[in-house]
């Protein structure tokens, strides 16, 4: 092994190396930002794009490794959050074991189980009977 690649190793033990999903957008957004900036000749996207990456180098040679986790889960927690507020409802749970199906009366939502052929549904809401195929 090299003197450099050792010292390198040395200089990095301890220190939190930042390998994290928020380090990963940070440089993901600095990206977006200098492109940005070179597109839009903006001197203002300049400046973030380097806040940016002042921050995430910040991160990646930071001796407090329990602060940086820290950050990390609650980046990863917003990114749940977000996802689950552009994906909705519907997306939110798969059941594969049901089918749900509206009422053609009321539009109220009905759920009933798979694989048991046509079935005569009541809807709970009006009680309108409609068949389908589970």
């Amino acid at each position: 092994m090299s003197k450099l690649k050792q010292r390198f190793i040395n200089f990095m033990q301890g220190r939190y190396g930042g390998n994290d999903s928020l380090n990963k957008w940070l440089l993901g957004a600095f990206i977006v930002l200098l492109l940005l900036s070179i597109l839009l000749q903006s001197s203002i996207l300049d400046f973030l794009s380097i806040l940016v990456l002042i921050y995430s180098y910040f991160r990646i040679f930071s001796k407090n490794i329990s602060k940086r986790s820290t950050e990390n889960q609650k980046f990863l927690e917003i990114k749940q959050k977000v996802i689950s507020f552009f994906r909705g409802k519907k997306f939110a749970a798969i059941d594969h074991t049901h089918h749900i199906y509206r009422c053609p009366n009321c539009k109220q939502k009905v759920r009933v189980p798979k694989g048991r052929g046509k079935i005569c549904i009541t809807c709970p809401k009006c009680q309108t009977e409609f068949i389908k195929r589970s």
